[in-house]
């Protein structure tokens, strides 16, 4: 660990004087790619020299108990210091340690989330319409910027569906727990009997991807045009600026018809399929992962069931980490931090254990 740790500080260094050249200074691309990789080894570096620190306070401190002829006070305070600096060499390795797990290239991405219900007909479109209100709520709270890409809207004030980007600092490290199948229990207005029912929505949060991480031959989009549709089948205009775009290669479909311009919504199509699609690689070279080595808290399966909304109880349980907390309202508007804290822990932790596996 120590030796990859010299190896990430002159890397740091080396850096830092290539940041101060004229010619970098010039190239605007190459300056932001090493003024990013600068600001992801300063903690690290900062931490190693901590523990470098720590290391020499301890080695001195050791030198001088060592020492013959000092009286009794200095030797307390050298013990002391030996005491202090040990204690701290084993909290900031363990900081270390942490800081050593690998970043998820993604982590600093915007996002593009997709809603939909699932089981349950209406009281299922319901439901995603109040997940929508959670994610927008948590991320007002972060000072991030929400735009709804689509959305097919129900008559009751639901949602079948609705796609949104999420643009902020560390947007995919926070929502990537998301991603699975979130089950509601409930009682509907419209249930006379007063039962519970139980109905599901999947969230699928896409790590948004630019044109420069995926290019994508214009001769494998199918793009076709209609009349956008409100609920009910009501017609928002007569124009047809709704549109389809269908990547013939993999068969995925986007609809977008958020927009009254036909242009428009082709932009926010193609920022979903694009996503889509860098999604669908990730995975792809995720399940090449043996399976063991993979954390089991992070992007989980779709179909995944994760997390259950319980309103007589007021509770909700994260069953990928048998978490359950009675503050189902306050949760649901948007304070979210309390759950992913606690799963990026235990993802953290899995790492971890990864890590000395191997």
């Amino acid at each position: 660990m120590f030796e990859k740790l010299k190896l990430t500080e002159d890397r740091f260094e080396e850096i830092s004087e290539k940041l101060s050249s004229p010619d970098i200074i010039s190239d605007n691309e190459l300056y932001a790619k090493l003024m990013k990789e600068y600001k992801s080894l300063t903690p690290i570096v900062e931490k190693y020299r901590e523990y470098t620190a720590a290391v020499n306070d301890r080695d001195e401190a050791k030198e001088l108990l060592e020492e013959s002829g000092i009286d009794k006070e200095m030797k307390e305070l050298a013990r002391a210091e030996l005491d202090d600096a040990e204690e701290r060499i084993g909290t900031i390795s363990e900081e270390l340690k942490i800081l050593l797990i690998p970043k998820d290239p993604n982590d600093d991405k915007n996002v593009i989330i997709e809603i939909r219900g699932g089981a349950g007909g209406d009281e299922a479109s319901l439901f995603a319409n109040s997940l929508f209100r959670m994610y927008s709520m948590y991320g007002e709270a972060r000072r991030w910027k929400i735009d709804i890409l689509n959305a097919n809207p129900t008559e009751l004030g639901g949602f079948k569906e609705i796609s949104f980007s999420i643009e902020g600092e560390g947007a995919y490290s926070r929502l990537k727990y998301e991603s699975g199948v979130h089950r509601v229990q409930r009682v509907p207005e419209t249930e006379s009997q007063g039962r519970i029912h139980t109905s599901t929505v999947t969230v699928a949060v896409l790590p948004e991807a630019d044109e420069v991480e995926l290019e994508i031959n214009p001769a494998d989009i199918k793009t076709d045009v209609f009349r956008a549709s409100g609920a009910g089948g009501q017609h928002i205009n007569k124009t047809e600026s709704a549109v389809r775009l269908t990547h013939i290669p993999t068969g995925l479909v986007v609809e977008c018809q958020d927009e009254r311009s036909q242009y428009k919504n082709k932009d926010k199509a193609m920022k979903i399929l694009r996503s889509r699609l860098f999604d669908k690689l990730t995975q792809e070279q995720n399940d090449k992962i043996a399976s063991d080595r993979r954390s089991q808290v992070g992007t989980g399966s779709r179909s995944e069931r994760i997390r259950t909304y319980n309103f007589p109880e007021g509770r909700v349980t994260d069953h990928r980490i048998g978490l359950t907390i009675y503050r189902l309202e306050h949760i649901l508007n948007g304070n979210m931090d309390e759950i992913i804290d606690a799963l990026a822990t235990a993802d953290q932790a899995a790492k971890l254990s990864a890590q000395g596996d191997e």
